[in-house]
Protein backbone atom coordinates (compact mmCIF):
# COMPACT_ATOMS: atom_id res chain seq x y z
CA UNK A 1 0.00 0.00 0.00
CA UNK A 2 1.16 3.34 -0.83
CA UNK A 3 -0.35 6.32 1.49
CA UNK A 4 -0.24 9.94 1.60
CA UNK A 5 -0.26 11.64 4.70
CA UNK A 6 -0.99 15.47 5.08
CA UNK A 7 -2.59 17.55 7.89
CA UNK A 8 -2.97 21.18 8.81
CA UNK A 9 -3.67 22.48 5.39
CA UNK A 10 -6.24 25.31 7.19
CA UNK A 11 -7.99 25.82 3.58
CA UNK A 12 -5.50 26.42 1.55
CA UNK A 13 -7.06 25.70 -1.76
CA UNK A 14 -3.20 25.70 -3.78
CA UNK A 15 -2.29 23.37 -1.36
CA UNK A 16 -5.80 21.18 -1.90
CA UNK A 17 -5.31 21.09 -5.43
CA UNK A 18 -1.95 20.20 -5.41
CA UNK A 19 -3.45 17.19 -3.00
CA UNK A 20 -5.78 16.07 -5.26
CA UNK A 21 -3.08 16.40 -8.23
CA UNK A 22 -0.79 13.65 -6.42
CA UNK A 23 -3.76 11.22 -4.97
CA UNK A 24 -4.42 8.80 -7.71
CA UNK A 25 -0.18 7.75 -7.41
CA UNK A 26 -1.61 6.61 -3.65
CA UNK A 27 -3.54 3.95 -2.48
CA UNK A 28 -4.79 6.15 0.42
CA UNK A 29 -4.71 9.81 1.14
CA UNK A 30 -5.06 10.49 4.85
CA UNK A 31 -6.00 13.61 5.78
CA UNK A 32 -5.28 14.49 9.61
CA UNK A 33 -7.20 17.11 10.52
CA UNK A 34 -7.29 21.05 10.62
CA UNK A 35 -9.30 21.41 7.23
CA UNK A 36 -10.89 24.30 7.97
CA UNK A 37 -9.51 27.73 9.17
CA UNK A 38 -10.98 29.58 11.93
CA UNK A 39 -8.89 32.33 11.12
CA UNK A 40 -10.11 32.96 7.26
CA UNK A 41 -12.45 35.42 6.40
CA UNK A 42 -14.82 32.91 5.09
CA UNK A 43 -17.20 31.57 6.91
CA UNK A 44 -16.68 27.93 8.30
CA UNK A 45 -20.43 27.21 6.23
CA UNK A 46 -18.53 27.94 3.05
CA UNK A 47 -15.06 26.67 3.84
CA UNK A 48 -16.82 23.06 4.19
CA UNK A 49 -18.84 23.27 1.36
CA UNK A 50 -15.33 23.81 -0.30
CA UNK A 51 -13.70 21.29 1.36
CA UNK A 52 -16.57 18.82 0.87
CA UNK A 53 -15.67 19.05 -3.21
CA UNK A 54 -12.36 18.69 -2.66
CA UNK A 55 -13.12 15.43 -0.73
CA UNK A 56 -15.36 14.33 -3.23
CA UNK A 57 -12.75 14.85 -6.18
CA UNK A 58 -10.38 12.65 -3.79
CA UNK A 59 -12.85 9.68 -3.04
CA UNK A 60 -13.39 9.69 -7.26
CA UNK A 61 -9.81 8.52 -7.71
CA UNK A 62 -8.44 6.98 -4.78
CA UNK A 63 -9.53 5.50 -1.00
CA UNK A 64 -9.51 8.48 1.60
CA UNK A 65 -9.54 8.62 5.09
CA UNK A 66 -10.23 12.30 7.00
CA UNK A 67 -10.10 13.01 10.84
CA UNK A 68 -11.42 16.22 12.50
CA UNK A 69 -9.03 18.46 14.12
CA UNK A 70 -9.71 21.79 16.66
CA UNK A 71 -9.98 24.11 13.57
CA UNK A 72 -12.99 22.04 12.31
CA UNK A 73 -15.50 21.68 15.37
CA UNK A 74 -18.90 23.28 13.70
CA UNK A 75 -21.37 23.10 16.87
CA UNK A 76 -22.24 20.50 19.32
CA UNK A 77 -23.08 17.01 18.73
CA UNK A 78 -25.96 14.79 20.93
CA UNK A 79 -23.70 14.54 23.66
CA UNK A 80 -23.20 18.64 23.81
CA UNK A 81 -19.57 18.30 23.05
CA UNK A 82 -18.41 20.52 19.94
CA UNK A 83 -18.07 18.50 16.63
CA UNK A 84 -16.90 18.49 13.25
CA UNK A 85 -20.95 17.73 12.44
CA UNK A 86 -20.44 18.60 8.74
CA UNK A 87 -18.03 15.66 8.41
CA UNK A 88 -21.70 13.76 8.44
CA UNK A 89 -21.90 15.02 4.90
CA UNK A 90 -18.47 13.72 3.78
CA UNK A 91 -19.07 10.24 4.93
CA UNK A 92 -22.03 10.20 2.34
CA UNK A 93 -19.99 10.67 -0.02
CA UNK A 94 -18.14 7.68 0.81
CA UNK A 95 -14.97 9.43 2.93
CA UNK A 96 -13.80 7.67 5.60
CA UNK A 97 -14.08 9.69 8.26
CA UNK A 98 -14.09 10.36 12.61
CA UNK A 99 -15.33 7.24 14.00
CA UNK A 100 -14.72 4.82 11.13
CA UNK A 101 -12.09 2.27 10.62
CA UNK A 102 -11.32 0.74 7.39
CA UNK A 103 -9.48 -2.11 6.38
CA UNK A 104 -7.41 -2.60 3.17
CA UNK A 105 -5.72 -5.85 2.80
CA UNK A 106 -3.99 -6.84 6.15
CA UNK A 107 -4.11 -3.25 7.47
CA UNK A 108 -6.63 -1.80 9.79
CA UNK A 109 -7.18 2.16 9.87
CA UNK A 110 -8.71 3.89 12.72
CA UNK A 111 -9.91 7.41 12.30
CA UNK A 112 -10.42 9.20 15.56
CA UNK A 113 -12.20 12.56 15.79
CA UNK A 114 -10.75 15.32 17.75
CA UNK A 115 -12.45 14.65 21.08
CA UNK A 116 -13.92 17.81 23.01
CA UNK A 117 -14.91 16.56 26.44
CA UNK A 118 -15.19 13.16 28.23
CA UNK A 119 -17.77 12.08 26.25
CA UNK A 120 -15.83 12.03 23.12
CA UNK A 121 -12.65 10.77 25.15
CA UNK A 122 -14.18 7.64 26.02
CA UNK A 123 -16.11 7.26 22.52
CA UNK A 124 -12.04 7.24 20.91
CA UNK A 125 -11.80 4.75 23.97
CA UNK A 126 -14.40 3.01 23.35
CA UNK A 127 -13.51 2.93 19.65
CA UNK A 128 -9.72 1.73 19.95
CA UNK A 129 -10.68 -0.95 22.05
CA UNK A 130 -13.01 -2.52 19.87
CA UNK A 131 -10.59 -2.60 16.73
CA UNK A 132 -7.96 -3.72 19.14
CA UNK A 133 -9.97 -6.85 19.05
CA UNK A 134 -9.69 -7.39 15.71
CA UNK A 135 -6.43 -6.45 14.66
CA UNK A 136 -4.93 -7.50 11.57
CA UNK A 137 -1.44 -7.53 10.68
CA UNK A 138 -1.33 -3.83 10.66
CA UNK A 139 -2.84 -1.44 12.49
CA UNK A 140 -2.60 2.12 11.50
CA UNK A 141 -4.17 5.02 13.32
CA UNK A 142 -5.61 8.53 12.26
CA UNK A 143 -4.93 11.33 15.53
CA UNK A 144 -4.67 15.23 14.92
CA UNK A 145 -2.48 15.67 17.87
CA UNK A 146 0.78 13.94 18.36
CA UNK A 147 1.70 12.17 21.75
CA UNK A 148 3.07 14.42 24.86
CA UNK A 149 6.97 14.25 25.13
CA UNK A 150 7.37 13.41 21.48
CA UNK A 151 9.85 15.41 18.79
CA UNK A 152 6.65 15.35 16.49
CA UNK A 153 5.37 17.82 18.80
CA UNK A 154 7.94 19.88 19.29
CA UNK A 155 7.47 23.88 18.82
CA UNK A 156 10.70 25.13 19.35
CA UNK A 157 10.42 26.03 22.40
CA UNK A 158 8.20 23.12 24.08
CA UNK A 159 6.84 19.82 23.75
CA UNK A 160 2.88 20.35 23.08
CA UNK A 161 1.21 16.94 22.66
CA UNK A 162 -1.31 14.87 24.01
CA UNK A 163 -0.79 12.97 27.38
CA UNK A 164 -3.93 10.87 26.37
CA UNK A 165 -2.66 9.40 23.48
CA UNK A 166 0.41 8.40 24.83
CA UNK A 167 -1.41 5.98 27.31
CA UNK A 168 -3.09 4.28 24.76
CA UNK A 169 0.08 4.02 22.40
CA UNK A 170 1.21 1.97 25.41
CA UNK A 171 -1.79 0.06 25.95
CA UNK A 172 -2.60 -0.56 22.22
CA UNK A 173 0.72 -0.56 20.85
CA UNK A 174 -0.44 0.35 17.10
CA UNK A 175 2.22 0.34 14.35
CA UNK A 176 1.57 3.86 13.18
CA UNK A 177 -0.06 6.66 14.22
CA UNK A 178 -0.29 9.54 11.53
CA UNK A 179 -1.16 12.58 13.11
CA UNK A 180 -0.57 16.79 12.62
CA UNK A 181 -1.77 19.72 14.50
CA UNK A 182 1.53 21.13 15.69
CA UNK A 183 2.87 22.80 12.63
CA UNK A 184 6.71 22.81 13.38
CA UNK A 185 8.30 19.58 14.24
CA UNK A 186 9.52 19.16 10.99
CA UNK A 187 11.41 22.58 10.60
CA UNK A 188 12.90 22.49 14.23
CA UNK A 189 16.65 21.48 15.61
CA UNK A 190 14.77 19.57 18.04
CA UNK A 191 11.77 18.69 16.41
CA UNK A 192 10.90 15.66 13.58
CA UNK A 193 8.17 14.30 11.50
CA UNK A 194 8.95 10.73 12.63
CA UNK A 195 9.50 9.14 15.33
CA UNK A 196 9.22 6.07 17.16
CA UNK A 197 7.33 5.18 20.27
CA UNK A 198 8.03 1.41 21.26
CA UNK A 199 7.11 -0.37 18.80
CA UNK A 200 5.03 2.65 17.32
CA UNK A 201 5.70 4.93 14.34
CA UNK A 202 4.92 8.27 14.69
CA UNK A 203 4.38 11.00 11.88
CA UNK A 204 3.95 14.48 12.02
CA UNK A 205 4.31 15.98 7.95
CA UNK A 206 4.29 19.94 9.95
CA UNK A 207 2.75 23.06 7.69
CA UNK A 208 5.53 25.16 5.64
CA UNK A 209 5.23 27.90 4.36
CA UNK A 210 7.23 28.02 1.04
CA UNK A 211 8.01 24.85 -1.30
CA UNK A 212 6.14 21.50 -0.73
CA UNK A 213 8.13 19.23 1.41
CA UNK A 214 8.42 16.07 -0.17
CA UNK A 215 9.98 12.56 1.76
CA UNK A 216 8.85 8.77 1.61
CA UNK A 217 9.35 7.14 5.10
CA UNK A 218 9.17 3.73 5.39
CA UNK A 219 8.57 2.56 8.94
CA UNK A 220 10.22 -1.06 9.55
CA UNK A 221 6.86 -2.45 11.21
CA UNK A 222 4.68 -1.38 7.96
CA UNK A 223 6.48 -4.36 6.11
CA UNK A 224 5.48 -3.55 2.21
CA UNK A 225 3.47 -0.27 3.18
CA UNK A 226 5.03 3.43 2.23
CA UNK A 227 4.11 5.95 3.54
CA UNK A 228 4.88 9.69 2.11
CA UNK A 229 4.50 12.49 4.71
CA UNK A 230 3.88 15.71 2.79
CA UNK A 231 2.83 19.48 3.90
CA UNK A 232 1.74 21.06 0.94
CA UNK A 233 2.13 24.53 1.16
CA UNK A 234 1.24 27.74 -2.03
CA UNK A 235 4.90 29.56 -2.82
CA UNK A 236 3.11 32.30 -3.78
CA UNK A 237 4.09 31.91 -7.39
CA UNK A 238 0.86 31.83 -9.04
CA UNK A 239 1.04 28.48 -9.73
CA UNK A 240 -0.24 24.78 -8.27
CA UNK A 241 1.97 24.21 -5.28
CA UNK A 242 5.07 21.88 -6.62
CA UNK A 243 7.42 19.84 -4.40
CA UNK A 244 10.53 21.53 -3.37
CA UNK A 245 12.72 21.48 0.42
CA UNK A 246 12.88 18.06 1.93
CA UNK A 247 12.11 18.33 5.77
CA UNK A 248 14.67 16.50 7.55
CA UNK A 249 15.54 12.87 8.45
CA UNK A 250 13.19 10.59 10.32
CA UNK A 251 14.26 10.16 13.84
CA UNK A 252 12.97 6.25 14.01
CA UNK A 253 14.73 3.45 15.77
CA UNK A 254 18.16 2.31 14.07
CA UNK A 255 15.97 -0.44 12.32
CA UNK A 256 15.13 1.81 9.68
CA UNK A 257 18.31 2.55 7.38
CA UNK A 258 20.33 5.80 5.86
CA UNK A 259 17.85 7.70 3.67
CA UNK A 260 18.08 7.16 -0.67
CA UNK A 261 16.01 8.50 -3.72
CA UNK A 262 13.80 5.87 -4.90
CA UNK A 263 12.00 6.74 -8.24
CA UNK A 264 8.09 5.28 -8.61
CA UNK A 265 6.60 5.46 -12.24
CA UNK A 266 4.82 9.06 -12.60
CA UNK A 267 6.14 10.68 -9.75
CA UNK A 268 8.85 12.36 -8.96
CA UNK A 269 11.90 11.33 -6.31
CA UNK A 270 10.90 11.02 -2.85
CA UNK A 271 13.94 10.75 -0.41
CA UNK A 272 13.18 7.61 1.36
CA UNK A 273 13.80 5.59 4.47
CA UNK A 274 14.16 2.01 4.13
CA UNK A 275 13.66 -0.44 6.35
CA UNK A 276 16.74 -2.73 6.82
CA UNK A 277 14.64 -5.48 6.78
Amino acid sequence: MHLLLVSDLHYSLRQLDWVVDAAPSFDLVVLAGDHLDLGSAVSLDAQTVVILRYLELLQAVTTVAVSSGNHDLTGPDIRGEQAALWLDEARQLGVRTDGDSLLIGDTLITICPWWDGPTGRAAVVAQLEADSLRRPARWIWVYHWPPLGSPTCWTGRRHYGDADLVEWIDQYRPDVVLTGHVHDPPFKPEGSWADRIGDTCVFNPGRQIGPVPRRRGRCSQLGHVWLVACAPQYSGSGSRAEPGRAIGPCRCASSVSTPETIDKPGVSPYWCLRSAR
